[in-house]
């Protein structure tokens, strides 16, 4: 374990990093987008860190027609930018093999490769699979990888893993199914569903935020936060996706995974220790107490939406329903917006509302935690009657970093009360140290380490609880609500906060 202690800006930074074990990485999908977007960059910055074992190496496997060379040009091209050495270095240990997911003959070939491979790299059968796939080919990949035994070796059975991408599933039914066929080949220990939400660095930071000071765990619960916002905003459309789009929609794209998964990390009970085991029983022990949401049959906690034309940034874009590919009587919902309530000792009552959309204003992730007003204000007979309360924000993306406001005097009148903010900007304070969420992710496989990684009882309550609404917004006559590319929201889920005489934090200002 690489143990460092610098100060970055005359703060006391105590760090603990495990560089990667011995591990041949093989990536189903390897001429595909994910692969050369984020996969291949972040292991050449790992590998840059000194963080990649010495005993490594990747194979590629996919449809289109590369050799080792070719395949490695392509891999060059994406980290292009770096030292020449470096790159070189890095992609002599990168490797293809083609065929077809559906051919016995594949798989044949891949464990050849792997043989001679491990022998070359002193990898002992070490090695990871990642499913770098549409979802409707991992059963297929599942089912290759098992019948060859690929998912056999010399090395401990936990050394030979799996990392699945999300969706994992398209709601509980279909997530139980593909789960028994991978695990038919693997043990939940070598399953690694991936969220790479909880690879971002202010998402991981809500463990240590909370647990690791004494001055904010005493006030986190009913008797001080009046509620919280968590909101997922983005300002571009489905990008040319629409295949993919039209059969996910906001809810099982963005709510079902990356938004609850936050809403556990903020609200769970403190783990016995940082244990992964212990942090993921907590996460689940959470999801089990959130209350069912109701419908009516339509319900009044959750509300969908899809964008029309408009303009964001000056800019003319075209309605949802006029993209490429989309029918023109979709009802594929872009934004979901919901109150969702935990019925345990430490939350009763406080309403979390969460909201995700595209063709929002402006890209902006963060969860706000809004804390009561001074129950009794001492000022009001110098004529201020009421005062802003004390706000929280975790900032998720594109800037990264902490913000707390808060009443403070300013200078002048004897009585001149302001809202002042202290912030906290990761790049401001590491500069370049903020690192890509796969790479934190990828590592944590090598190294077997699962806590940022879903487990399947988790999954499970997460589609259990939106299931609902895939049932009640099938049903006749149901459609989603309409907004302007550009809006901020619209009344019904502006409804969902303004009955309880509160209001969603202003996006293009966050």
């Amino acid at each position: 374990m690489r143990r460092i202690r610098p100060s970055v800006k005359g703060q006391d930074i105590l760090c603990a990093e495990t560089p990667g074990g011995p591990c041949g990485l093989v990536i189903f999908g390897a001429s595909g987008d994910l692969a050369h977007r984020k996969l291949i960059p972040s292991l050449f910055r790992l590998f840059q860190r000194g963080l990649l074992s010495e005993n490594f190496y990747i194979l590629g496997c996919g449809r289109k027609d590369f050799s080792d060379t070719g395949f490695g040009k392509i891999c060059s091209e994406t980290i292009r930018n770096s030292s020449p050495a470096k790159v070189s270095d890095f992609i002599d240990r990168c490797y293809y093999c083609r065929g077809d997911y559906a051919a016995d003959e594949f798989y044949s070939d891949i464990k050849t490769r792997l043989e001679g491979l491990d022998k070359k790299h002193g990898v002992q059968g070490q090695r990871i699979f990642y499913f770098s796939l549409p979802p409707f080919l991992y059963p297929t990949v599942a089912d290759g990888i098992g019948k060859t035994a690929l998912n056999r070796g010399p090395c401990s059975a936990k050394l030979i893993r799996a990392i699945v991408e999300k969706p994992f599933g398209r709601d509980l039914k279909t997530a139980v199914e593909l789960n028994d066929v991978i695990s038919k080949w693997f043990a939940e220990e070598q399953i690694y569903r991936i969220d790479h939400y909880l690879g971002k660095e202010t998402v991981q930071n809500i463990l240590m935020f909370r647990f690791a000071n004494t001055i904010f765990e005493p006030v986190w619960n009913r008797n001080f936060i009046d509620h919280v916002q968590i909101t997922i905003a983005e300002s571009l459309g489905i990008q040319g996706r629409s295949g993919y789009y039209e059969k996910s929609g906001a809810l099982r794209d963005m709510f079902q995974n990356h938004m609850l998964s936050m809403l556990a990390l903020v609200t769970m009970e403190p783990p016995a220790s940082f244990e992964p085991e212990h942090i993921r029983d907590e996460k689940v022990q959470l999801l089990k107490s959130i209350r069912p949401l109701s419908f009516e049959p339509w319900s009044e906690d959750i509300v969908r939406g899809q964008y029309t034309s408009g303009l964001i940034n000056g800019v003319e874009t075209k309605g949802y329903r006029d993209e490429d590919g989309v029918a023109d009587n979709s009802m594929t919902e872009t934004f979901v917006a919901a109150r969702v309530f935990v019925d345990n000792w430490r939350w009763r009552d406080v309403p979390f509302y969460l909201r995700t959309g595209k063709r929002l204003p402006k890209r902006a992730t963060e969860i706000a935690i809004m804390f009561k007003k001074v129950p009794h204000l001492m000022f009001s007979s110098a004529g201020i009657d009421e005062l802003p309360a004390n706000v929280l924000t975790l900032k998720i993306q594109p800037h990264e970093g902490i913000s707390l406001q808060f009443q403070a005097k300013r200078p002048g009148a004897k009585l001149c009360i302001g809202t002042l903010a202290m912030d906290f900007n990761y790049s401001e304070v590491f500069g370049s140290e903020v690192h890509d969420a796969y790479e934190r992710l990828l590592l944590d496989c090598m190294n077997s380490d699962q806590t940022l990684f879903t487990r399947i009882d988790d999954v499970k309550l997460a589609w259990g609880f939106v299931d609902n609404a895939f049932k009640a917004w099938g049903q006749k006559g149901s459609e989603p609500c309409f907004y302007p590319a550009g809006a901020e929201s619209f009344s019904e889920a502006d409804a969902l906060l303004e009955k309880d005489g509160r209001q969603w934090r202003i996006i293009s200002e966050m």
